[in-house]
């Protein structure tokens, strides 16, 4: 049965069309239950809105990554249930949310519908899809990720946490923050592994998973499918709620990757929150080059942050990490350096120095008491 509002046209979705749809990894926080609707007509899309999307055409995404990881093949006509979303991506696609349910781009696997600015040029056309209609409740309310969002009670914990930036995409940023996250826990610490910015995608968490992180978050457990166009103070929101939500469970470290690189604006936008800088012990740095890692070090000293090491890519060349050890007088490791230890008594033994102390009310915006004296 549909039934029209206006220009809104409300029909039921029923269970077993929902469940039969190839769901995207963005979605999994939003139980099948909930998907009660379908909302079609003249309507605009919001980032992080869930939508039913015919595929028409498959093109570079030829898999969709399911909620469990899983990696589901798409063929033309498949109905798929992915999120509304901003993609930045230099190596791959820009993309933006359209006005309308007019046909859009797949543009990550993880599950972003949007429409094409530009792309890298060795990506082919993007998969073409077919919105349906917006996803809604038993009410006709459009679900969004905003509403299944991570809220953190009552916490008063203290966390030490440890950023990692990087220079661009694919610099070395999760496998620097994995390698750290390795070193901590097999020091015998609780440890969380957070992504504070990006594309919604599963990779990079089930590698977290893998290493051994006691509490694997990121964005989209915040409410973003991605977060390129969200505001600052969305951001810097959303990460200090992912800080809260690993203090509560315990955890006595957070290592937290801000993804692409310095020049992103929200990176960039992330990178200067004060709240952020003094809740860090510091940033360990990954950059592809020597000449990156100088240029990364000196804007993220010039922000404020203190800068432990570097890593990334650049130490797949014993050159290239004499050049950039040179230049920037910080110490380079090895994504292995790292796992065997080689920043664990640094970062543990400045705990007291500059951890920060979070004290969040559900629903309201966080707190942070940290020693700034001392920074």
């Amino acid at each position: 049965m549909t039934v029209s509002v206006g220009e809104l046209s409300v029909a039921v979705l029923g269970s077993e069309r929902a469940a039969k749809a190839k769901r995207a990894f963005t979605t999994r926080r939003v139980p099948v239950d909930d998907m009660r609707t379908l909302l079609s007509g003249n309507l605009k899309p919001f980032p992080g809105d869930l939508v039913l999307a015919r595929v028409e055409m498959v093109g570079n995404h030829t898999r969709i990554e399911a909620p469990d990881g899983r990696r589901v093949l798409l063929f033309p006509g498949d109905e798929i249930i992915v999120c509304f979303g901003n993609r930045y991506a230099p190596d791959q696609f820009e993309a933006i949310v359209g006005n309308d349910l007019g046909g859009c781009d797949l543009v990550a696997a993880g599950g972003i519908a949007s429409r094409e600015l530009g792309r890298h040029a060795r990506m082919a056309a993007p998969t073409r899809i077919l919105p349906i209609g917006l996803v809604g409740d038993a009410n006709g309310n459009r679900l969004n990720l905003r509403d299944y969002a991570i809220r953190s009670d009552m916490v008063a914990g203290r966390i030490t946490t440890v950023l990692v930036a990087g220079t661009a995409m694919n610099s070395g940023k999760t496998l620097t923050s994995a390698s750290l996250v390795r070193s901590l826990k097999l020091a015998g610490h609780r440890v969380a592994a957070l992504k504070a910015t990006g594309t919604g995608a599963g990779g990079d968490l089930w590698i977290m998973r893998d290493v051994g992180a006691d509490v694997v978050a990121d964005f989209t457990d915040a409410g973003f499918a991605t977060t390129y166009k969200v505001s600052a103070n969305e951001i810097e929101d959303a990460t200090l709620r992912l800080i809260g939500h690993a203090a509560a469970a315990g955890c006595e470290f957070a290592v937290i990757e801000v993804a692409d690189g310095l020049q992103q604006e929200e990176t960039s936008a992330l990178m200067r929150s004060k709240p952020l800088r003094l809740a860090s012990l510091g940033v360990v740095f990954a950059a592809y080059d020597s000449m990156g890692a100088i240029a990364g070090a000196g804007i993220l000293g010039d922000i404020g942050h203190r800068v432990i090491a570097v890593s990334g890519k650049l130490t797949q060349s014993p050159l290239a990490m004499r050049e950039a050890e040179r230049a920037t007088g910080l110490p380079v490791f090895t994504p292995q350096a790292l796992q065997n230890g080689a920043l664990v008594q640094t970062i543990v033994g400045q705990i007291g120095r500059q951890a920060g102390m979070v004290d969040a009310v559900a629903g309201a915006p966080m707190s942070w008491v940290a020693e700034a004296s001392a920074v």
